[in-house]
């Protein structure tokens, strides 16, 4: 039995998994530029006094964001080169939960003053969040460090289900989106409350169950069998998302709704469908595994018995006993 001593004297020689510092780097630097971009939103609406006591406010919260962002970040480095993306999960849920908060306040000024149609700066919010929130997610995927994904038709399999990723978020923002820019007749409270918890609660939980689905997966990830974020998006993303507009046209009259992503969410479903069927469809005529089939074959296999009484001559009593 070793000694305690050899223990921690192995247990010391462990060297930690190395950083990647750019990535760390360009995380930090995405998320806290977007955090100081919605606070530079929050300090322009406020007037008069308020204006120096949100400013101190923003400040503080940022300066505990990045204490916290300070480790977790380098922990989101040490693992990009491995197959788990546990940490990315947790990064991605911090800041979506931040952000979305500070969103909600721009958005209730917005509200309160509805005077004020700054298409400008509205507009610019909507792009903001449509560049911020997927390129983060991009960055924490980090597929080009996937050094374990050897061969590029993998890869780009994999890239192109991460897309769909991105192409569901931008769905989810268009429609968040409809509650601060312009509008000429606004929703009921009521229902721009739901449409934006609703967004909110998609935004924080669908990207990380694509995350989780790539940890999952591990060294050996085949993207084709990654199909739990497809079925959980065509459920709450494209199928919910065609009622949601469907419903402010229709009833609300709302004219800004986005005819293209409801034709992109029915070509979607479709898309989704085949796709399940055939993953079904594979998944019952796949090919035999390797303990499956090294079964299959000795059985198949004679026994060496079998040969050996046919290929050998027969003995003379045997032939005497079929002569007579």
């Amino acid at each position: 039995m070793p000694a305690p001593s050899a223990k921690k004297q192995e247990f010391r020689m462990v060297p930690p998994p190395p950083v990647s510092k750019p990535h760390v780097c360009l995380s930090t630097v995405l998320i806290m530029t977007s955090l100081v971009l919605m606070d530079a939103y929050l300090v322009e609406q406020s007037q008069g006094s308020r204006k120096l006591g949100i400013c101190v406010m923003v400040a503080v919260g940022d300066v505990c964001f990045l204490l916290v962002l300070r480790y977790v970040a380098i922990w989101v480095g040490a693992e990009v080169k491995t197959a788990k993306r546990g940490y990315a999960m947790i990064l991605w849920f911090l800041y979506v939960f931040v952000l979305e908060i500070k969103v909600y306040f721009v958005y209730q000024n917005y509200k309160a003053d509805r005077k004020s149609l700054d298409l400008i700066a509205r507009k610019a919010l909507t792009l903001l969040l449509s560049i911020c929130i997927p390129a983060l997610y991009v960055l924490l995927v980090a597929t080009e460090h996937m050094e374990y994904v050897r061969t590029f038709k993998k890869k780009e399999d994999l890239r192109n289900r991460l897309f769909w990723v991105i192409v569901d978020m931008l769905d989810v923002l268009d429609i968040q989106a409809n509650l601060w820019e312009p509008q000429k007749k606004g929703l009921p409270l009521w229902a721009e409350g739901i449409m934006f918890f609703y967004c909110y609660i998609l935004l924080l939980v669908l990207p990380c169950v694509s995350l989780c689905e790539i940890s999952m997966q591990g060294i050996g990830i085949m993207p084709h069998r990654m199909m739990l974020y497809p079925m959980l998006s065509m459920l709450t993303v494209n199928i919910t998302t065609i009622f949601i507009r469907g419903s402010n046209m229709v009833f609300f009259r709302d004219a800004r709704v986005s005819s293209i992503f409801m034709g992109k969410n029915m070509l979607a479903i479709g898309l989704k469908v085949c796709t399940f069927v055939q993953y079904q469809r594979h998944q019952h005529h796949a090919p035999l595994g390797p303990d499956l089939a090294l079964q299959h074959s000795t059985q198949a296999q004679p026994s060496p018995g079998l040969h050996k009484s046919q290929d050998q001559p027969a003995c003379p009593e045997e032939l005497a006993q079929d002569n007579t």
